[in-house]
């Protein structure tokens, strides 16, 4: 393999905290065998990279990587590194946090750059993670880039933020409305927007009003909202005047799924004059008979779904030990165009 393109992959893999049993080893120690530099080159896209300085994976993280990085040095007989073990004395002098990083990069070059809570459930909620549907509607996002492309999108249940990010930064969307419930959830997605550069609508608007310079990365106006699915009210819905609806891993509990549903319905019923919403959800399909209720129930609410083709390229370099489907759901009396 190319050792640009191993480089690549060690460095993508590495940032966005993938399983370290499914990194290309093999073909690594073929490089150093050749090129006794190339794990420097390593080291230098990964641990000693500015963007793991600044924002860092897990110290356990980063303490398991290169002790294995050592290890795969030491199988073909190489005198020690000492830039590897003062890198992995670092590490070890770290004080682990219930906070880490996690990156991602994009084909402009770009990253998302994510606050993640270690725990998979913490404070209660589910929301301080991403979950892998969120991937997968991120990289379809930017395979369909005019599905956003000067629109208003909200977004349910929005996490930790990557999806939205991703759209923000790819896709050039005029408005991008996060939302969440829990406000740990809320808080931490604040967070990550302005870690990756962007300013909220509301604190543009404060400096526009004070005179004072507006420095975002692009026109799109965002704004993040508490959104109550069971108790939100028509007037709240006509306000955001979405044009595209999307949500990522939001099936996985029945009451849930059900509120989802009718929230859906009255999104539909929210549109004025000849204007009509797309709607897209991704699931990672964990529990089928849940799955199976959320279909049913927009059936029985006077809507119907199409499973649409998933991304053509992984862009992520995630652990696909799961499956993933996005629906587009429309109303029964509507017709739908979906890309083949």
């Amino acid at each position: 393999m190319d050792e640009l393109i191993l480089c690549d992959i060690f460095q993508r893999s590495f940032f966005c905290g993938r399983r370290l049993i499914n990194f290309p080893w093999r073909e690594f120690v073929g490089s150093i065998n050749s090129e006794p530099s190339f794990v420097l080159q390593i080291l230098q896209k990964t641990v000693l990279h500015p963007l793991c300085q600044q924002h860092p994976p897990s110290v356990m993280y980063r303490r398991l990587f290169l002790l294995e990085l050592i290890k795969k040095h030491q199988s073909i007989g190489a005198e020690p590194l000492d830039e590897l073990y003062n890198a992995l004395a670092d590490v070890l002098n770290s004080q682990e946090n219930t906070l880490c990083y996690k990156s991602y990069f994009l084909p402009s070059g770009d990253n998302i750059t994510l606050s993640e809570k270690i725990a998979i459930i913490s404070e209660g909620t589910t929301g301080l993670v991403t979950w892998e549907a969120a991937l997968t509607l991120a990289e379809w996002s930017m395979e369909n880039i005019d599905v956003f492309k000067n629109r208003i999108i909200l977004e349910l249940g929005s996490g930790a933020g990557l999806t939205g990010l991703a759209v923000c930064k790819s896709c050039s969307p005029r408005k991008y409305v996060f939302s969440d419930h829990h406000p740990k959830v809320l808080k931490q997605l604040t967070e990550n927007i302005l870690i990756n550069g962007f300013m909220l609508e509301e604190e543009q608007k404060s400096q526009v009003k004070d005179k004072t310079s507006v420095v975002t990365r692009n026109a799109v106006q965002l704004s993040v909202i508490e959104l109550d699915w069971q108790s939100v009210t028509k007037e709240q819905l006509l306000h955001l005047q979405a044009d595209v609806v999307i949500a990522s891993d939001v099936v996985y509990d029945p009451e849930i799924t059900v509120s989802l549903a009718k929230l859906l319905k009255e999104m539909f019923n929210c549109t004025v004059g000849k204007r009509t919403i797309d709607v897209f959800i991704a699931s990672t399909v964990r529990n089928p008979e849940t799955y199976k209720l959320f279909k049913k129930t927009l059936g029985e609410l006077g809507m119907n779904f199409q499973v649409i083709p998933g991304p053509m390229k992984i862009l992520f370099p995630c652990d696909r030990n799961y499956t993933a489907e996005i629906l587009k759901i429309y109303l029964d009396d509507l017709n739908v165009n979906i890309k083949d």
